[in-house]
């Protein structure tokens, strides 16, 4: 049997079944120590570290139950399997309740003493994985580590640990690509409700017909298509947190359930007419000015005023360039794969003075696509986007077509300008990369891109 839970106590009484039981568990490939009663047991478990323990809950000195408790409490994650015999499976069953791990039923077999152990260390490793993967979103979220020096995102920092205290129902404001998620899953992985699940719903990415049977759950037959019953985000998220992200875009049946929900904080499936109740907390976050949407009827008041409890506004990147470096820094560490990558100072004075239309997600996107390109251990300005290395969206160029001046999209610009290379360099392309100054390969890959 592979696994990593090796030593077991073993307690029990009967020296027969102990002497068989320890043979059965070295064949196993367990290392095993017994004791004959629970105070042995005990004093045992105190001087060792054991990965499991097995004990019969009919002890000479002692009632098994009491060294259930004892182990249990000194180590909470240590796996425990009680002996019963037939006929005391409620004792049993009461022992799973109070901290066993299973239980085996006098007379048992070698295959059935594999089968239970091998459930039970299952099932623990899940738990320590599980552990791991929470500890590890603990240390991601926490506010340490989310990546801003500059005095707006201090502010908002301030803000948010001041929110992860509360319970209190939070909107998040800010342009796409601004960190919304991010700031949201940190509140909640800073908050008393940590332990509890984190679910999101990108609001607009839900057609229509779906959003209530998505964000409520229906029953089976409530509509064509529910062919069995099914829970909604808000019944996954009991107890924890739901994060309804672009909730601008929410229809205005679902704004009115939605207030249900966050006023009675109950609601109905699809199909049924029996209430659930919830206990949730609501993260909402939007691009859009949800002040203008009411005003202009598109948003419910009362839906707007229930969710701007404590309001989070998350500023653009081009409003805090302090952070830029320390960003880029981040997302090279994070797309280098172990290689080593360093930022040429005059591809850094690119990303300062770009307006970053599309935030941190494009700055993102840029360093990705650097680290792919880059043939070299230097980032060099040449291997950023177009629109960021030289060429702007927001310029308008004219190009002489036809006899006439019209206006072209950035991709009919860049397609123009490398057949315009090449056909200067009758063709070769590593004289047409040096005309448009940047390196052959990027020549090739933007070539592609376009269909040249």
């Amino acid at each position: 049997m592979k696994q990593s839970f090796q030593k077991i106590l073993l307690i029990d009484d009967d020296i027969s079944l102990n002497r068989v039981l320890t043979v059965q568990l070295e064949e196993m490939n367990f290392h095993v120590t017994s004791s004959a009663d629970g105070t042995s047991g005990i004093a045992a478990f105190d001087d060792g570290r054991f990965d499991i323990v097995i004990t019969d809950l009919q002890l000479p000195d002692m009632n098994g139950m009491d060294v259930l408790r004892a182990i249990r409490k000194r180590n909470s994650h240590v796996i425990i399997v009680i002996i019963t015999a037939y006929g005391t499976v409620d004792n049993a069953i009461q022992a799973c309740e109070i901290g066993a791990d299973d239980y085996l039923t006098k007379p048992f077999g070698k295959e059935t003493l594999r089968f239970t152990l091998e459930k039970a260390i299952r099932l623990r490793s899940l738990q320590i994985e599980n552990r791991q993967l929470r500890g590890e979103l603990l240390d991601k979220y926490d506010f340490s580590n989310i990546i801003g020096k500059s005095a707006a995102m201090a502010d908002v920092l301030k803000l948010v640990g001041r929110v992860a205290e509360s319970d209190a129902t939070a909107l998040i404001t800010g342009e796409s690509g601004t960190g919304k998620e991010l700031i949201a899953r940190a509140i909640h992985y800073n908050s008393q409700r940590k332990n509890k699940a984190f679910v999101t719903v990108n609001c607009p990415s839900i057609p229509d017909t779906l959003i209530e049977s998505e964000l409520f759950g229906h029953v089976k037959g409530a509509f064509t298509g529910a062919l069995k019953d099914r829970i909604g985000k808000f019944q996954m998220a009991h107890d924890g947190a739901i994060f309804l992200d672009e909730i601008g875009d929410l229809k205005a049946d679902l704004q009115a359930k939605l207030l249900r929900v966050l006023q009675e904080k109950e609601f109905e499936r699809v199909g049924e007419s029996r209430q659930i109740s919830v206990n949730v907390r609501v993260i909402a976050a939007t691009n859009k000015n949800l002040e203008q949407l009411v005003a202009s009827g598109q948003f419910r008041d009362d839906l707007y005023y229930r969710l701007n409890v404590v309001t989070i506004p998350i500023p653009p990147l081009r409003s805090r360039k302090d952070d830029i470096p320390f960003l880029t820094d981040h997302f090279i560490r994070k797309f280098a794969n172990g290689k080593s990558y360093h930022l040429r100072s005059d591809a850094l004075q690119l990303l300062m003075e770009y307006t970053w239309p599309g935030n941190v997600r494009e700055l993102e996107n840029a360093i990705e696509r650097a680290i792919v390109l880059s043939t070299s251990s230097e980032i060099t300005p040449a291997v950023f986007p177009p629109t960021i290395n030289g060429i702007r969206p927001s310029s308008v160029i004219l190009i002489k077509t036809d006899n006439s001046e019209q206006p072209h999209t950035l991709e009919d610009i860049e397609r123009i300008a490398i057949e315009n290379a090449l056909q200067k360099a009758n063709g070769n392309q590593s004289k047409a990369a040096k005309l448009l100054d940047i390196p052959r390969h990027v020549l090739l890959y933007r070539m592609k891109k376009l269909g040249i």
